[in-house]
């Protein structure tokens, strides 16, 4: 049987670059460079405590999944890099990792979260909607219009935290 846990880590933890240069890769494959004109510069300290925080889903001892916040502003944690591995989707991985975000956040003080994915990625729209996000763009529309402008590419979700279901979630290490 195998062992679950979640273990925080800095975002520059050499164990991470494996499967950050994936989450990259798979951007690069379904967005080419549509992103790269208005990338984000993000700073490291921006996901350390208090303000923020970097979760490993970790299974056996191997990173699986991964996961992000950092301060919006005082109230809201903006979710970020919630990514599993391509070899291990469709195992409720990317769930377990929103949920657990979500649960830190809300020990953290924060009282919403705030996120956004893009257009190209039908699979994580469906798994926001169905865990109570509520999208701030019209569903019923073609996401690839949200790349064309005025839009950004980017489709804009935000919930609650009092709406966070497990508070107790799997076992955790610091």
């Amino acid at each position: 049987m195998s062992h679950e846990q979640f273990r925080q880590l800095s975002p520059e933890a050499p164990e991470l670059a494996p499967i950050i240069d994936g989450l990259f890769g798979e951007y690069s494959a379904r967005y080419g460079d549509f992103f790269a004109r208005d990338a984000e510069v993000e700073l490291t300290e921006w996901y350390l405590s208090p303000q923020g925080m970097f979760v490993v889903l970790e299974r056996d001892g191997e990173i699986i999944a991964i996961g992000a916040y950092k301060a919006l502003d005082a109230e809201t944690a903006e979710l970020k890099r919630i990514w599993t591995r391509s070899d291990l989707r469709r195992q409720g991985l990317a769930l377990k990792i929103l949920v657990e975000l979500e649960r830190r956040a809300l020990l953290a003080g924060y009282r919403q979260v705030y996120l956004t994915t893009g257009f190209r990625q039908p699979e994580a729209v469906r798994l926001y909607l169905s865990h109570g996000y509520q999208p701030q763009f019209d569903t019923r529309r073609d996401p690839e219009e949200y790349s064309l402008p005025p839009h950004d590419g980017r489709l804009r979700f935000t919930k609650p935290l009092h709406q966070t279901a497990d508070a107790g979630a799997a076992n955790e290490t610091q």
